[in-house]
C-alpha cells in the first residue's frame, strides 16, 4: 500500500478518534460551578415554556447572554430528553466543528498558493489536530458554557474570510465574505457583542500590520454585509428587544457588556498579564510550537504576496488580538480567550507540518513538548494525590501514557511523524482515562445532584430547598423551582438558623436545607426543628428539616 494511502487512513482514524473522544461521558460528570447548572435550567425553561425568545432563570428574564447555547440545549433537550449529556452536546461539536473548520482553511490556503493539497501530512491536517488536541479544546468543550461556541462561531467567520482574502476569483470571494458576515451574526448570537469585536480587530489589524489597503470588493462588502450580519442575528435580538425594551438595553449591554469590560463589577480581578500563563496551558501540549512559530516571525515577509504568507500574518493577528483585548479588561476568566486558539492552531500546524517534513528544524520543540508530557503526568499525579478525593492508583493510571511517551519523544524526536503522533495519542488516551477514572469522582464535592436524587428517593422531591451560609447553584437544576430565591431573584443566602425555622414554618411542610459541613451542628442543635441529615458531598450536608409539633 502506497504512503499517501496509509497517511489518507490515518487521518481518518485521527478525526474518527477525535469525534469518539469529544463525545465520549458528556454524562458522566453532573453539571458543575456556576454556570453549566444555571444555563442549562434556562434552556429547561424556555423549552418547557415553548419561548424561544426571553431566557429565564426560576421564572424571571435573565439577560446575562445571548440564545445560541440555549437554543442548542433547547434542540437536544427536545431530541433526547434534559440529561447532562445533552446539555453538553452542542458544545462538543461545536469544538469538532472548529477543528475541521480550521482543516478547510489551510486546505482552501494551499489550493490557492504552491503547496500541493493533496500530499499527505497537510497543513490543513496539522492546525486540525493541534487545536483538538490542545488542554483548552479538549476541557472547554466538555462544558455546557458559551465560551466554546463563540469559538467556533469566530473561528467560521475568521476562515471565511481568510479564503476569502486569498481568493483569486472575484465571485468566490463574494460567497466567503458572505460566509463571513453570516458568521459574525451568528458570533453575536453566540456571546454578544464581541462577535463583532474580535473580527473587526483581526481584519483591521490584519491590514495594519501588511500595510495594505484591502481589495476594493472587501471593502465594498461592508455594505451588504453589514446589513446581513444585522439579519443573522436579528433572530434574536430584534424579537427580545420588542418584547423587554429598555430592560434588556440595560442589563445586557450596559451590565453584562460594558460594565463587565470596564469594572470589576462581577469579581473576577486579575493581573494584566494573566493570559499570557493561560494561553500557554490552553497550547498545550503544542507550547514548545507555538513559542517557535512566534519567534520565527521576525523572519516572516509580511507583505509577501503568496497566500501562505498572508496565513501567517492573520493567524497572528488571531492569536494577538483577543488576548490583548481581553487583558485590558476589568474582569478576566481563562474562557475569554479560547477564541485565540484558532490563530494558534495555525501557527502550531505550519510548524509542525515542516517539523514532520524537514530533517533539519523542529528538534528542540518536540523535545521540548516530550519533557512538558512528562511534567505534566508528575503534575497530574502531585495533584491528584494532593486533592485527596481520587485513589492515588487512578492518577497514576492517568498519567501513564503521558510518562511513556514523553521520555520516548525527548530520547527520538528524529521520528518526526511517530513523535508528533505519539504525542497526540497521549494527549487523547490521557483525556480518555480521565473521563472514565477520574473526573466523576473528583467532581463529587462540587454539586448536589447525588444529594438531592437521595433526598427526592425519602420523599423530599417537592420540598423547597434552603441555603445556609452558602449558595449552592447546582442547586438551580437539580431542585429546579424549588430554591428559594430573593428579591433580586438570585439564590436567597441564609444567614442564620431562626430564619431557616421561620421559612420552613411559613412553607408548612419540611424543607431541605444545603449547608457547610461546618454548620450541620448549628441545624442539630436548634431545639425548635426536627433534623434529618441526608448526607454531603465532601463540601455541604443537604439535611431535611421541620418544625417541631
Amino acid at each position: 500500500m502506497q504512503c499517501s494511502t496509509l497517511a489518507k487512513r490515518a487521518w481518518l482514524l485521527f478525526f474518527l478518534a477525535a469525534f469518539i473522544l469529544y463525545l465520549y461521558g458528556l454524562g458522566r460528570l453532573p453539571l458543575i460551578g456556576p454556570d453549566e447548572p444555571r444555563y442549562a435550567q434556562i434552556a429547561r425553561e424556555m423549552l418547557e415554556r415553548g419561548d424561544p425568545v426571553t431566557p429565564t432563570l426560576g421564572g424571571q428574564p435573565w439577560f446575562e447572554k445571548p440564545a445560541l447555547l440555549y437554543w442548542m440545549m433547547m434542540a437536544t433537550f427536545g431530541a433526547f430528553g434534559v440529561s447532562e449529556w445533552a446539555a453538553r452536546l452542542g458544545p462538543a461539536l461545536c469544538g469538532l466543528l472548529t477543528g475541521l473548520l480550521l482543516y478547510m482553511v489551510w486546505r482552501k490556503v494551499e489550493r490557492a498558493g504552491e503547496a500541493s493539497a493533496t500530499r499527505a501530512g497537510g497543513l490543513g491536517l496539522w492546525s486540525g489536530a493541534a487545536i483538538l488536541s490542545s488542554a483548552g479544546m479538549l476541557v472547554f468543550s466538555r462544558g455546557a458554557s458559551f465560551d466554546v461556541v463563540v469559538t467556533m462561531t469566530l473561528t467560521a467567520a475568521l476562515a471565511c474570510f481568510l479564503i476569502a482574502e486569498t481568493s483569486t476569483s472575484e465571485r468566490e470571494r463574494r460567497r466567503w465574505l458572505a460566509g463571513f458576515y453570516a458568521a459574525v451574526g451568528l458570533s453575536l448570537l453566540a456571546k454578544g457583542l464581541i462577535g463583532i469585536v474580535i473580527p473587526v480587530g483581526v481584519v483591521s489589524a490584519y491590514f495594519l500590520l501588511r500595510r495594505e489597503w484591502p481589495a476594493r470588493s472587501i471593502s465594498w462588502s461592508v455594505l451588504w454585509g453589514v446589513p446581513l450580519a444585522l439579519v443573522v442575528s436579528a433572530a434574536w435580538y430584534g424579537p427580545v428587544t420588542a418584547r423587554h425594551g429598555w430592560t434588556f438595553i440595560d442589563q445586557f449591554i450596559i451590565q453584562h457588556h460594558f460594565a463587565r469590560y470596564l469594572s470589576n463589577k462581577y469579581h473576577h480581578p486579575q493581573p494584566f498579564y494573566f493570559y499570557l500563563p493561560v494561553l500557554a496551558l490552553f497550547t498545550l501540549p503544542w507550547t514548545p510550537f507555538l513559542i517557535a512559530s512566534l519567534a520565527g516571525a521576525r523572519r516572516w515577509n509580511w507583505r509577501a504576496a503568496e497566500a501562505q504568507s498572508k496565513l501567517r500574518v492573520f493567524a497572528l493577528v488571531w492569536l494577538v488580538v483577543p488576548v490583548a483585548f481581553f487583558s485590558l479588561s476589568g474582569s478576566k476568566l481563562p474562557g475569554y480567550i479560547l477564541p485565540a486558539l484558532g490563530g494558534a492552531a495555525l501557527l502550531v500546524g505550519e510548524r509542525l507540518r515542516t517539523f514532520t517534513r524537514d530533517e533539519s528544524s523542529g528538534l528542540r520543540s518536540m523535545r521540548a513538548t516530550g519533557a512538558g508530557l512528562l511534567l505534566l503526568a508528575i503534575a497530574i499525579v502531585v495533584y491528584l494525590i494532593y486533592v485527596g478525593q481520587v485513589y492515588w492508583v487512578r492518577a497514576l493510571v492517568v498519567a501513564l501514557p503521558l510518562s511513556l511517551v514523553g521520555p520516548f519523544v525527548m530520547v527520538r524526536a528524529n521520528l518526526r511523524a511517530w513523535s508528533a503522533a505519539l504525542v497526540i495519542g497521549a494527549t487523547f488516551t490521557a483525556t480518555l482515562l480521565a473521563v472514565t477514572l477520574v473526573l466523576e469522582q473528583g467532581a463529587r464535592g462540587e454539586s448536589v445532584r447525588d444529594l438531592i436524587l437521595e433526598a427526592s428517593s425519602r420523599g423530599y422531591s417537592s420540598a423547597p430547598v434552603l441555603e445556609l451560609h452558602t449558595v449552592e447553584r447546582t442547586a438551580e437544576f437539580y431542585a429546579a423551582g424549588r430554591v428559594v430565591r430573593g428579591p433580586d431573584n438570585d439564590i436567597m443566602k441564609f444567614e442564620g438558623v431562626p430564619e431557616i425555622a421561620e421559612a420552613v414554618r411559613r412553607s408548612r411542610g419540611p424543607a431541605l436545607v444545603i449547608v457547610p459541613l461546618e454548620h450541620v451542628g448549628l441545624l442539630t442543635s436548634y431545639a425548635p426543628l426536627a433534623v434529618e441529615v441526608i448526607g454531603d458531598n465532601g463540601e455541604v450536608a443537604l439535611v431535611a428539616v421541620r418544625v417541631r409539633g
